[in-house]
């Protein structure tokens, strides 16, 4: 079988055939010399406490996987922002690279909750990104949220605050707008928002994706 190197790709083949074989699959021993040749070894050991969290909590409910990759995220990974890490003002790195270089800015905190709870059976239409204005540091700001029934305040998932917390209780963030593979919506602090058709809001999302879905080397750079 040919070794995926996205997770994008893990998400696919686990929606196809959910199995702990398929998680073996993508964290093989050729994905981790791949990348402890690019990113050393310090990357491995993430990688492998990664592949931990995943597997081990596969069959807990929605609240303990998200406060538990909320957790991992958050002490795994250390922030830096893309022009000092990537040498770009705005760069989406895979959930590959943000382990692989243990750093990422509030982005790639986001995204890498995004696939790492899907590859854990989280229904993905509970889940979006969302921009907000971070009012206590007056900056934009990306968090994952996640809803637990249609009409209810959704959970942030959030690098600054480490807490998971109902949205009405996080006052210091004011929503923009939020999306996921599905679409783009207009954020509310309640509720899921209204749908906004042919954005390019979400242009580094779709770039993202792309580069996700062909496994272009470059999501191990």
């Amino acid at each position: 079988m040919k070794h995926i190197y996205t997770l994008l790709g893990l998400i696919f083949l686990i929606i196809a055939y959910p199995s702990s074989s398929t998680l073996d699959d993508f964290f093989s021993a050729d994905f981790y010399q791949k990348l402890t040749s690019v990113y050393g070894e310090k990357a491995k050991k993430r990688a492998v406490k990664w592949h931990e969290v995943i597997i081990d909590n596969q069959t807990d409910n929605d609240w303990s996987k998200i406060n538990k990759i909320n957790y991992f995220f958050n002490n795994m990974i250390r922030y830096e922002d893309d022009l000092s890490l990537w040498g770009k003002k705005d760069y989406w790195a895979s959930p590959v690279e943000t382990v692989g270089r243990g750093k990422g800015d509030c982005e790639d905190f986001a995204i890498a909750k995004y696939f790492s709870l899907i590859s854990l059976g989280i229904d993905p239409n509970k889940l979006r990104l969302m921009y907000v204005r971070q009012l206590t540091l007056n900056q934009p700001h990306m968090v994952l949220i996640y809803f637990e029934s249609p009409k209810q305040s959704p959970f942030v998932l959030d690098n600054y605050n480490a807490k998971v917390l109902p949205a009405s209780k996080r006052p210091d963030l004011k929503p923009i707008y939020s999306f996921n593979a599905q679409g783009l919506w207009l954020a509310k602090a309640k509720g899921l928002g209204t749908k906004v058709k042919n954005s390019k809001g979400v242009s580094a999302w779709n770039n993202l994706v792309q580069r996700i879905e062909q496994g272009e080397m470059h999501t191990f750079n």
